[in-house]
């Protein structure tokens, strides 16, 4: 209990640090010490910086899915969680994930699992609810859900580019636009929309 508290309370600091300035250049001797800790402590509970890492991203991917699933899924708020995930502040941390993504592909140590939870719990948590706002069966709704996770990081990846959140958040909407038209989701106050799900991927 002791050593899962101790590796809660590291993950969480590096969580922290991850938001307000960015770990992903930082050697895990700088980290430590960002997080007021040492770096035999980080190895001795993540094993590598890279399994460090992974588990950071693999927090806030958690913690971003909490917030779409408490705002809930429709076209009214679509734009407000896309305002969320397109911020700023979110950068850092989403970058990192971009970054984990690539070694994860070049099946770098550190990172195995990170390519199987990159995207199933999001189809998991989206598809239910798709499958009840669109009237799809289950398969549909998968697949659909899995659709808007990539538009979501693609245009995220988009953003972290080219720094162009006007053009990006147009295209955005332009997705929202086409899911409404291909769902008549448009004039119905609580639809669940593909632009919304879009919006949850970080």
């Amino acid at each position: 209990m002791a050593t899962s508290q101790a590796r809660a309370r590291l993950l969480a600091a590096a969580v922290d640090q991850a938001m307000r300035g960015g770990i992903a250049d930082m050697s895990l001797r700088e980290l430590a010490a960002a997080i007021g800790t040492s770096h035999r402590m980080l190895l001795y509970h993540f094993e590598s910086r890279e399994g460090l890492l992974a588990a950071v991203a693999g927090a806030v991917e958690e913690a971003q899915r909490t917030v779409v699933a408490q705002w809930g899924i429709n076209p009214a708020n679509a734009q407000r969680l896309w305002e969320h995930f397109s911020d700023p502040q979110l950068w850092p941390a989403e970058r990192l994930f971009f970054e984990l993504y690539a070694q994860a592909l070049l099946g770098r140590p550190g990172t195995e699992g990170f390519l199987s939870n990159a995207i199933e719990p999001w189809v998991t948590v989206l598809a239910p609810a798709i499958a009840k706002e669109a009237d799809l069966d289950d398969r549909s709704a998968a697949v659909e859900a899995r659709l808007a996770v990539a538009v979501t990081r693609g245009l995220l990846l988009d953003l972290l580019a080219t720094g162009d959140r006007d053009g990006v958040t147009e295209a955005f909407e332009r997705y929202v636009q086409h899911t409404q038209a291909t769902y008549g989701t448009g004039d119905r106050p609580s639809t669940t929309d593909h632009s919304e799900r879009t919006t949850q991927v970080s």
